[in-house]
């Protein structure tokens, strides 16, 4: 079966990914997963089937808003905001038994691509209520099929970005406690012969773009365009760091870009504040859902390993000034004449451990 493609503006036909995969450039000194470069994008093995079900079989509503950004940007706070948000009349934010209190943000907001790859199937996705909130982690925006992007679709799109530094320490830390479970559970704990993975080579695979989803500036650049070409209509543009120092002032703007502003009477009633709050880093990773459970994503990740410091700048723990340099130096090559920077948002650590929820 033939695929078409949208790749940088051109459809592109391409056989059954299935076929196709094994013959894509592969990188397997990024762990925790293989990666093939496809459309100039390095991404996981796993779900390159899966996105070929998201251009051949999948249908969209109008109503549908897809949640997106590179891996470690902010992911799962943008989950729990975004469903929270959307979702305030079902589930209202000050309800003790909210939701988010018993399901971890990644149960509420399901990823697309690596639940279609472990299951096979769609049925998840197509048996959800309108509006539904869809949530991709690896594809970026040129590979997504046009009944997705196009204006008639009616589809809308969520992305936050983060400070590249502070998405490569997140990545690293979490890919080392991917490798250290697994290797603990095959070798029953022993973990003496454990392969290294060093920032020193994660820093390099990560400036040649070498890493999940790969390269991240231009990962983010293709959405930060699509925003500007198209601003309040299909992408909402949000920084991490931002959403940090103003979180309830990101939240009306998720709320007016979805279709659900908030009403005086909600804002009198503090609703905005209580899904701040319920969002919370400290309040989500406190929760036991979020201790103990555990996401199976074709491999299992425990619930706690998307909750670890909540804060911006943190690079500065794991990373020396000469790596900072050269990672600096890297993104602003690659972003010369592209007319987005990320704006010095790592230059100051911010600690939102009261204020939103983690990786």
């Amino acid at each position: 079966m033939a695929t078409s493609v949208n790749v940088h503006g051109e459809d592109k036909v391409v056989v059954d990914m299935t076929k196709l995969v094994p013959s894509l450039p592969l990188e397997t000194r990024c762990p925790p997963f293989p990666l093939r470069q496809y459309g100039g994008f390095w991404l996981p093995e796993g779900i390159l089937p899966a996105l070929e079900a998201i251009h051949t079989r999948f249908e969209t509503r109008p109503s549908d808003v897809f949640r997106a950004s590179f891996p470690k940007s902010g992911t799962t706070w943008l989950k729990a905001l975004a469903f929270a948000t959307i979702n305030r009349d079902e589930h209202p934010p000050s309800d003790e038994h909210h939701l988010l209190c018993h399901r971890g943000p990644h149960d509420c907001v399901k990823f697309f691509e690596p639940t279609v790859a472990a299951t096979g199937s769609l049925d998840d996705f197509a048996a959800l209520p309108s509006p539904r909130l869809l949530s991709t982690h690896h594809v970026p925006y040129s590979l997504l099929p046009e009944h997705i992007t196009s204006d008639d679709s009616g589809c809308r799109i969520v992305y936050v970005c983060r400070d590249p530094k502070d998405v490569l320490v997140s990545g690293w830390l979490f890919s080392r406690k991917i490798m250290d479970n697994s290797a603990a559970e095959a070798k029953g704990g022993n973990l003496d012969h454990q392969p290294p993975y060093t920032m020193d080579q994660a820093l390099e695979l990560f400036c040649k773009g070498r890493c999940i989803t790969g390269p991240d500036w231009r990962h983010v650049v293709e959405y930060w365009e699509e925003s500007e070409r198209r601003p309040n209509n299909k992408v909402l543009f949000l920084r991490y760091e931002e959403m940090i120092r103003e979180p309830a002032r990101n939240v009306r703007k998720l709320a007016e870009f979805v279709g659900r502003p908030f009403s005086s009477e909600e804002e009198t009633a503090g609703v905005v504040d209580a899904i701040v709050e319920l969002c919370s880093f400290d309040h989500l990773r406190s929760l036991e859902v979020n201790k103990i459970g555990v996401l199976n994503l074709g491999a299992t990740f425990g619930n706690d390993f998307f909750f670890r410091k909540g804060v911006a700048g943190d690079w500065r723990n794991h990373m020396s000034t000469e790596m900072a340099a050269m990672l600096d130096g890297v993104v602003e090559d690659e972003l010369r004449g592209s007319g987005f920077t990320f704006d010095g948002v790592g230059d100051s650590t911010l600690t939102v451990s009261n204020v939103n929820a983690g990786n």
